[in-house]
């Protein structure tokens, strides 16, 4: 899988050195064409230079067949992962992987990857159409400019892209509820997971039988959205740079896209440069938690930082075993939890020690660049285009690892099973 994407990453690469890929002012430069193609197939939106004018039309094409190439595989190969590798997201929804995808073995997975297509179109499609119909009437005086604006809009939404066809991203948009709402909700539901969104679709007015893993992302993203959306409020309302001095309705929209875009959206209304040093802290946990497994989205996941919690829960109540609701989770799930947790803080923090070193930039500012990339969110306060050659090299290997180095990761601990043929003397260290 991680060779599958680096040779994506290659031919989006080469195809982004052509001539009729840039705007004609602008001479052919490597490192553009590889951060770039890079982003787009991690389907992170972070950029060094502007997607707007330094890329022809033809080139923002590549870009957006790119994101769309690197969110289908990304959602199907992982799809596959966790049902048919892993076997780790419950009996009911393996069943509903049968039944309603007609999926019986790893030999007939082109019905699965049919399924994540169509329902990819869907949810494209419709948010273009609602798109293309606000910018035909209120911004553009063509069909075909909203139409194109629309469809490239709606592909970076659902995929979790950032990539914009403007300079400034959304903040021509700012506080147009009738653009920033479809774009946030095509966000949100991108970042939800095609296994959720397939249970949900035969089973969403029963939420008592649902899997815990549909109800960890779930309810863990609107718990999340919540928070979000009321902690940027609180921190930003008097905010001159951001909020102060706009209308309620204006404040409620930017509210809602400030707590779901950091889940890994990356497309943005307002400048994260000038936000209040606590929301962006609360960006970086945001980003640091991402979305549902098997989605678009970035980060440790959230099924992963609630089981964690649960793992927290139990130990402080001294309970043997970790149980959500009625079931009870395996000692290999929770190890493999802690490790994706552990191994992206060591990768966050290691990456932004190096970035610290090669620049001159704040803590704050770095520690949000390099978790943005990791969590393959978009989201910046300006920085990227600003950095040298060898930190966008290390933001290059971020975005890379963060994407596919999750999902490889979780495979790997996943499948290592050995049964010990015998077993050490147990001995408990001194913890605390």
């Amino acid at each position: 899988m991680p060779l599958t994407f680096f040779a994506l990453i290659v031919v989006g690469t080469l195809l982004l050195l052509l001539p009729w890929a840039r705007s004609g002012e602008y001479s052919p430069g490597f490192m553009p064409a590889f951060f770039t193609s890079t982003s787009a197939v991690t389907v992170t939106g972070l950029a060094t230079v502007d997607t707007s004018t330094y890329w022809s039309p033809a080139g923002q094409g590549i870009i957006l067949v790119l994101v769309e190439i690197g969110g289908l595989g990304i959602i199907a190969l992982a799809t596959v992962l966790g049902l048919f590798i892993g076997g780790r997201l419950g009996l009911r929804t393996r069943l509903v992987a049968q039944a309603d995808m007609h999926v019986v073995n790893i030999g007939e997975v082109r019905p699965l990857f049919k399924r994540v297509a169509l329902t990819m179109i869907f949810f494209q499609t419709v948010t273009a159409l609602v798109l293309t119909a606000r910018y035909r009437a209120s911004y553009f005086d063509d069909l075909p400019t909203a139409l194109w604006h629309g469809v490239f809009d709606a592909v970076m939404a659902f995929n979790n892209a950032g990539f914009s066809l403007n300079g400034d991203s959304i903040v021509r948009y700012a506080g147009d509820g009738l653009i920033i709402i479809p774009i946030s909700m095509a966000v949100f539901f991108g970042a939800v997971g095609f296994p959720v969104l397939a249970e949900l679709f035969s089973g969403w007015r029963t939420p008592a039988r649902w899997t815990i893993h549909t109800r960890l992302t779930v309810w863990g993203s609107i718990g999340l959205l919540v928070f979000g959306a009321v902690t940027f409020l609180l921190l930003e309302w008097n905010n001159p740079a951001t909020l102060g001095g706009n209308g309620f309705g204006h404040k409620l929209v930017t509210g809602i896209e400030g707590g779901i875009m950091p889940r890994s959206g990356g497309l943005n209304s307002f400048d994260w440069g000038q936000v209040r040093p606590e929301t962006l802290n609360i960006g970086v946990i945001l980003m640091f938690i991402g979305g549902g497994s098997a989605s678009t989205a970035g980060g440790i996941k959230i099924t992963t930082f609630l089981l964690l919690a649960y793992v927290i829960w139990a130990e402080l109540r001294g309970d043997p075993d970790v149980t959500i609701g009625a079931r009870r989770v395996g000692p290999r799930v929770v190890r493999t939890a802690i490790a994706i947790a552990l191994l992206a803080v060591m990768l966050v923090t290691v990456t932004t020690f190096l970035v610290m070193l090669m620049t001159d930039f704040d803590f704050d500012e770095v520690l949000f660049e390099c978790t943005s990339a990791f969590a393959t969110v978009g989201l910046s306060t300006g920085i990227t285009p600003k950095l040298p050659v060898d930190a966008q090299c290390v933001i290059i290997v971020l975005m890379f690892l963060g994407r596919v180095g999750t999902i490889a990761a979780a495979g790997a601990l996943v499948l290592r099973r050995r049964m010990p043929r015998y077993h050490l003397p147990e001995e408990q260290p001194i913890i605390g």
